[in-house]
């Protein structure tokens, strides 16, 4: 199917009335409800808000407004980058704190990470681990490229890391919401 002018044009004027994207597929025939999603976000034609009011009046009604500053508030607040190992990559995290604040960064338990063998992509088998490591747009990204297990993509270490049970892993997801 392709989108010729008159079609867009179509779908444009279908999408201004209010009709759903499946709505809109029915009327134009030959292409699927995706489709005409897809095409609405390439022409970035503007968003409907949802049944029940606007969306900018709902976001505002659910937050609280901010609690006052106390008087002793430190006018400035710096951002400074810190650090943390997580898993085998090390996290830079921005966190805000007055000038007066020292903070201690310590190793949390006995944790033995493996060495990785900094594999690139062509050089990975399939008994290396491909758990990847950093930014893929940047030149130091690489795999981890230890020894894995016949049935796993990982290294005994990754695999733990990628394969937790269903209470692990909402336990770390409530812990990293707090």
């Amino acid at each position: 199917m392709n989108w010729t002018d008159e079609r867009v044009e179509r779908l444009k004027r279908l999408w201004a009335e209010g009709l759903s994207a499946s709505q809109i597929a029915a009327q134009l025939g030959g292409v699927s409800r995706n489709a005409v999603i897809g095409k609405v976000h390439r022409l970035n034609l503007p968003g409907r808000a949802k049944a029940g009011g606007s969306t900018t009046a709902s976001r505002a009604a659910k937050r609280p407004a901010p609690a006052p500053r106390p008087a002793n508030y430190p006018s400035r607040v710096t951002t400074r980058t810190v650090a943390r190992a997580a898993g085998s990559n090390m996290l830079k995290e921005e966190i805000d704190i007055d000038g007066d604040e020292t903070i201690e960064i310590r190793p949390v338990g006995n944790v033995v990470l493996p060495i990785s063998r900094k594999l690139v992509l062509t050089e990975l088998t399939e008994r290396t681990c491909k758990w990847p490591i950093g930014d893929p747009m940047k030149d130091d990204f690489h795999f981890c490229g230890c020894e894995s297990a016949d049935t796993s993509p990982y290294c005994s270490y990754h695999a733990k890391l990628a394969y937790q049970p269903v209470g692990e892993r909402r336990k770390a997801a409530n812990a990293a919401a707090r």
